[in-house]
Formats: structure tokens, sequence, C-alpha cells
């Protein structure tokens, strides 16, 4: 099943496991149950320390959990990892060999905090967002010991996610309770656990980590080159990240980045850390800063773990996130009817009529894919004209299932408590208020930057974007900022890692002068 070139990377993979892992596949007459153990065979066989194994228990589809030295690691795989989940199944292996890059102790710290749960996350193979989800819940559990976490193929069990109302993966739930939908980190998934599944009367371990000359604030390409510009001064730094190679990790082609022809988002993200870890930056990933303290001489850092830190220099390069509507209902049916990533859950809306909210480029390539699945596709613009390239507008107009709707602001997402059945709008010319019937609603109106942790620290425009001058600097002294939450235009990766280097340089020469 598996082909000579996969076989042999995964034989250079797991070499040296040092841990028996058994697949312990349960008996099951689906029609898909022969592929399962087929491929689990090919994996098994690229390393002694594999084995298959088959236990006595029945399930209606193909199912097989995962165990380290005859012991269950809490992870169980329901449905055929191939795909985006086929990663997922090998990283499964080499954590519960406690190989790559696992939770730090900071981390386990707050994942054992949390009962003991099962949780159930509900994919798509097709998904690009899944594996992430998947992969840090698979984490978790090894991290907590009795935590268990399925991943489910949706496409195995239609009725559950009918009887759910699932609309979008990756769904995460617990019990008869959704928790999580859609893109998120492992910090916003242990957070979510923290604030659903730990005695309040628990608080985490305090830690202070010390005193940094040049702390950095987001993993991106910004941040990564801050990083490296710093500590090639010779200048103790840190990195803190929420997710190391932020937005990047969710692009996929990337054809701009000068004197690389071709990479993706993952790729490039993997990269960046492979750069950062061959200089001796201190990297603390998947935390979220909760405050940060102005001491004049120093900067005072408190994360959502507990830890805390000071530093000389602060550099923030958070990055961007994507923007939401903000209206009335929105939020409630995220997942359910309301989606961003029209590649990952466009599937799910398949000969059924969605919106698409934005006109720009990405709104507009959106309403072009969707077109190819669902029945019908409305784009609604706030302006009165669509901002996107005059090609990608020719293209749009030339496909027969979609219309176009200008001038319109959108003002309440409608559902039936189980899922969005339309959505409401005002005509800004008229100012009357309309409804349309619909299945789903594609968000895709640009980013906002993450600059609310110091919005009341330094000078930020309208839009949320930190005001800098020519060199990075803020309007407070000892913070900079570069990237895409800054107000330099253009957001673009070449661009970040070009502030990101001038920002570093700013702060050097600022440290220099003092």
């Amino acid at each position: 099943m598996l082909d000579a070139a996969i076989k042999q990377q995964l034989d250079t993979l797991f070499q040296s496991l040092n841990h028996k892992i058994e697949f312990v596949v349960d008996s099951s007459g689906h029609d898909k149950q022969a592929e399962l153990v087929g491929m689990l065979d090919d994996v098994a066989a690229t390393s002694g320390d594999l084995q298959v194994t088959h236990s006595n228990v029945h399930s209606p589809t193909p199912r097989f959990a995962i165990h380290r030295d005859g012991k269950a690691t809490g992870i169980v795989f329901q449905g055929v990892p191939g795909g985006h989940e086929f990663t997922s199944l090998i990283l499964a292996v080499l954590n519960a060999a406690r190989k790559g890059k696992l939770p730090d102790s900071g981390l386990v710290d707050r994942i054992q905090r949390v009962s003991p749960i099962e949780v159930r996350t509900y994919v798509s193979l097709s998904c690009e967002q899944c594996p992430a989800i998947v992969q840090a819940f698979n984490q978790i559990a090894l991290a907590h010991g009795g935590i268990k976490h399925t991943m489910i193929d949706g496409g195995h069990v239609p009725d559950e996610l009918k009887e759910l109302g699932i609309q979008g993966v990756p769904s995460v739930w617990v019990g008869d309770e959704m928790i999580h939908s859609g893109r998120g980190t492992l910090a916003e998934l242990i957070t979510r656990l923290e604030e659903k599944f730990v005695d309040k009367t628990q608080a985490p371990k305090v830690k202070d980590l010390g005193h940094f000359g040049v702390a950095v604030l987001g993993g991106g390409p910004a941040g990564a080159s801050a990083a490296i510009y710093s500590v090639r001064k010779g200048i103790k730094t840190l990195l803190v990240a929420e997710k190391l190679g932020g937005q990047v990790q969710e692009t996929k082609g990337i054809e701009n980045l000068v004197s690389v022809i071709y990479t993706e988002g993952p790729e490039l993200a993997s990269n960046l850390y492979k750069h950062l870890k061959a200089y001796p930056v201190e990297i603390l990933e998947h935390r979220r800063v909760v405050m940060i303290e102005d001491q004049v001489a120093k900067k005072l850092v408190r994360l959502d773990s507990g830890e805390f830190f000071s530093c000389d220099s602060l550099i923030v390069a958070t990055g961007a996130k994507w923007r939401e509507l903000g209206i009335p209902g929105e939020k409630e049916y995220i997942g359910r009817g309301v989606a961003f990533c029209p590649h990952c859950d466009g599937p799910y809306y398949k000969d059924k009529k969605v919106a698409v909210i934005g006109g720009g480029n990405s709104g507009v390539e959106a309403a072009i894919d969707l077109a190819g699945i669902a029945r019908e596709v409305v784009l609604f613009e706030y302006l009165d004209t669509l901002k996107a390239d005059e090609v990608l507008i020719q293209k749009l107009k030339s496909l027969p299932n979609i219309s176009i709707v200008t001038s319109a602001k959108t003002s309440h997402v409608v559902g039936n408590g189980d899922r969005v059945i339309g959505m409401k709008y005002l005509n800004r010319a008229s100012e009357d208020e309309h409804h349309i019937d619909l299945d789903g609603i594609f968000v895709q109106i640009g980013l906002s930057p993450n600059s609310a942790i110091v919005k009341d620290l330094v000078e930020v425009n309208r839009f949320g974007e930190i005001m800098v001058d020519v060199k990075g600097r803020t309007s407070l002294s000892g913070i900079y900022a570069a990237g895409d939450v800054t107000t330099v235009p253009y957001k673009q990766i070449v661009i970040a890692m070009g502030e990101g280097a001038k920002v570093a340089l700013t702060a050097f020469e600022d440290r220099m002068r003092s």
C-alpha cells in the first residue's frame, strides 16, 4: 500500500524507537478494514519496534489504538488515517516513543491539572487544518496519562455528524458538548480544557524564567528573524509564541519568497524552527502573554502558564488572525455553518447554498473554489465594487452558479439552534434589510492584528495596528514591533522577515547608545 519512497522515509524516522509500539486493531466487518490493516502492516514493517496486534473488541468502523510497551497511550484512530491524517499517525508513533517535538515541562504541568476526560475530534481526510488539532490532542493525551483522544473520520459516521449538527471540521467534543471547532493551537486547546475541566481552586505553578536582553513575542517570519538577528549580536534572547510559524502555517503555496521558487507554509515554518534551533535562542512555544508591565528600565511579561520573565527590549511580532464579522450569531454558529476555510469545510456544502463575505482576492478566490462544490454561491461585498484583481473578477462572473451582492452590510447570522439557516444584511444605499436563506457562510474579510496585549502601552491606529517609526520603534521606549501587527504596508512574508531583522538591529543600536 505504501510506496517505496515513503517506506524508506519511515525506516529512517523509526530507527531506534527504543519502545515497543503496538497498533491494536479492533475487529470490524467494514469494507475499509482490510485497507486499514494493510496500511498498519506496511508501517509496522519499517521497524522492529512496531507491530500490529488484534483485539477481540468489535467496532462498526475501522478503529485501532496505540500502545507503548504493552500499555494504552490514550491515542485512538477511528477510520483509516490516510490523506493529511497519515502525518498524524506517524507523529503519534514518534511521540508515543517520546521522540519529536513534545510539550515542555511548563505545558505538561498545565495539562496534568486537567481532569481525566474522553475527547473526540471529528475530521475530514481532505482537511488541511485538522491534523494540527489531532496531533495537539494526541500530545495532550500522552502528557496527561488519563485523557483519551479519538480521531474520528467523519466520512464513516454521517449519522453521528447529523445528530451532533456538525457542519465543519475539525470539531472537538467531550460527551455531548462541542468544546472547539476550526483552527487552533496547542495553547488554545490547553486553555479551553483548563476553563472547563480544571478545579479552579488549583492555581498554576508560578515560575520565574529570569531576565533576557531581548524577548520576542511571536514565532512567524518577523519574530524568527528578530530572534536570529538578536542572538547573533550575542544578546541573551527569548522567543515566545503560540505557534511557531504563525499565520504561515495556514498558507498553502508560497511562490513570492525571493530565491525560493516554491514552498508551502508548514515547510517554511519547519525551516524557521530549524534556523532558530541553530542558535542559542530560548524558545517557549504554545504560550500566551497575559500581561506586560512597563518598569521603565525593563519590561515584565507574564504568561498564561504561570511563568514570567523580564527583558531590556521587547519586540512584538505577533502577526494577525482571520478577521471576524462581529455580528450576532457568528460566534454561536462557528463550525455549524459559519466557516473561514473553504478548502477545509467546502466539501460539507456539496449541492448546498452558501455565502462568501468579502470581495477582495481571498473572498473571490473562495467563491470560485466553492462554485465547484456548492449548488449556489452568493458573494457579498460591503463596498459598491469588488476589490479583487480584475482577472479574478472576470473568472468569478463567468461562473453560472455565482451571484454578487454589493453595497451589502451583513447584520445577523440566522440559525435554528443547530445550524445556520440564513443571514440578514442591509443595502447601504436604501438601508433596506434583507434576509437570504443559506446553508453556510464563509467569512473572507482579511486579517486583524494581534495587538490587544500592548494596545494600552503603545499607540495603535484605528485598525489596531501598532504604529512604528521607520526603524520599528513604538511610542514606548524599549518596545519595538515588526511584521503584520504593525502599520508597515503590504503584509508579505518577505517584508515581515526584513522588518524583524530591522527592529532587532534597532534594539541593538539603542542598547549600545544607552
